[in-house]
């Protein structure tokens, strides 16, 4: 059932039968397959629980190193578990350097679990704090922290290691889904790798609302923690880039921006106003709502849809694509040609998520596996790229289950 069984040889050989299996470890912990976001205060992750032979497997996926967006995802086991002959199932930390070591799994309820470590000496080093610090640079960001210049990062990045490394005993994990797609999104959802200034690249998630995308943060930092919606596109307003040379301007840009969300909230004003009016005006008794045929919701999406459709079809197949003078990006090696733009929203905040507040910025579609946003308060640019991996066991079994979980991890994060 879980593509073990074309391992009889293997059974045979070790003395434990297809049942063994499927009671002692692929029953027992079939709720921790899938895709899960570690609850590792404002910095979050993505484990993704695997049937690896006669193993279950929790990766630790990783993005690659700052700032290298297009790179292949990282990853590292986290546990392991399988039978030890005919006993039950053994669980495996395999955290730190030393190999792996006794560990415990509890599953608290079907969309969570819990991992602790039993022997946490072995993720120690024998060069103490100061080795385990300088492994860990190398491993999540690939340098010294000599080769890092700029203060602030350092500061950041040492604020992480001391943090995170207060979970290497025990961790709760939460389940993700992947986005629902449907034929008219404008892109298919999943996950991406971004870029965030000092914090490196991070992990979000896209998905489709009608007229709406939404990026949630699978990983985080501690001024948007994993959890929260970090941008918002308007599907409904496509924005018209000037051409080349203006847009090099950063106030062109700054003012057809800002054209579009004085025209976006006169919008809400009226939409709210209408929908007083229409809950205070007295509606007949013996009359039930008129309800267009095909009913009032399809024939609103068909509109959206309709006018998406149109937008899209008379935007150019590419257009040229520069970064405004003073912008500031991570990575110049972003693409030189777009297909179309979108008027959206970024959240940004303190540190400790401290005064959150939207502001505008623009969405940049370049292809099926890569986007843009422009923060246009912030003078910066995300530079997101899909991940390519098939995650298994990680559907959404319901739209309305995915939207539960967005709203769960949300809340968390809050």
């Amino acid at each position: 059932e879980y593509g073990v069984c074309e391992n009889l040889r293997k059974l045979e050989i070790t003395g434990v039968s297809c049942r063994d299996v499927y009671a002692k470890l692929l029953h027992r912990y079939r709720h921790i397959l899938g895709l899960w976001q570690p609850d590792i205060g404002p910095y979050g992750g993505l484990l993704n629980v695997v049937v690896d032979g006669l193993f279950i497997i929790g990766w630790m996926y990783l993005p690659p190193h700052d700032p290298h967006v297009d790179d292949p995802m990282r990853f590292k086991p986290l546990f392991r578990i399988h039978l030890m002959e005919r006993k039950c199932a053994t669980v495996e930390c395999m955290y730190g350097h030393k190999g792996p070591h006794n560990g415990h799994i509890q599953i608290v309820k079907k969309d969570e679990f819990s991992t602790k470590c039993n022997q946490t000496d072995h993720h120690r080093m024998s060069g103490g704090r100061q080795e385990e610090f300088r492994t860990w640079l190398r491993e999540e960001w690939g340098r010294t922290l000599e080769d890092i210049f700029h203060e602030h990062m350092q500061e950041l990045i040492l604020m992480k290691f001391i943090y995170t490394s207060q979970y290497d005993n025990c961790l709760t994990y939460r389940r993700i889904y992947l986005p629902p797609s449907s034929p008219d999104d404008l892109i298919k959802p999943g996950l991406f790798k971004g870029t965030y200034g000092s914090h490196g690249l991070e992990i979000v998630m896209l998905s489709f609302h009608g007229k709406k995308a939404k990026g949630t943060k699978i990983t985080g930092d501690p001024n948007i923690p994993a959890g929260q919606q970090t941008v918002e596109i308007d599907l409904a307003h496509p924005l018209q880039l000037p051409d080349i040379e203006n847009l090099r301007d950063f106030s062109e840009l700054s003012r057809i921006v800002l054209e579009v969300q004085e025209q976006v909230r006169r919008e809400e004003q009226e939409e709210e106003h209408g929908q007083e009016e229409e809950d205070n005006s007295p509606q007949p008794a013996s009359q039930p709502a008129a309800v267009p045929l095909g009913g009032e919701g399809a024939e609103g999406e068909e509109t959206v849809a309709g006018a998406q459709g149109t937008t899209q079809d008379k935007a150019p197949a590419s257009q040229p694509f520069v970064l405004p003078m003073g912008v500031i990006s991570r990575n110049e090696d972003y693409p030189r040609t777009c297909r179309i733009c979108f008027y959206g929203t970024g959240l940004i905040a303190g540190h400790g998520f401290t005064s959150p507040e939207r502001t505008p910025g623009v969405f940049v579609l370049f292809d099926d596996d890569r986007f843009g946003f422009i923060w246009l308060e912030l003078k910066s640019f995300s530079l997101y790229s899909r991940i390519k991996v098939s995650f298994q066991n990680a559907q959404a079994p319901s739209r309305e289950a995915f939207d539960e979980m967005l709203k769960n991890i949300q809340s968390l994060a809050t």
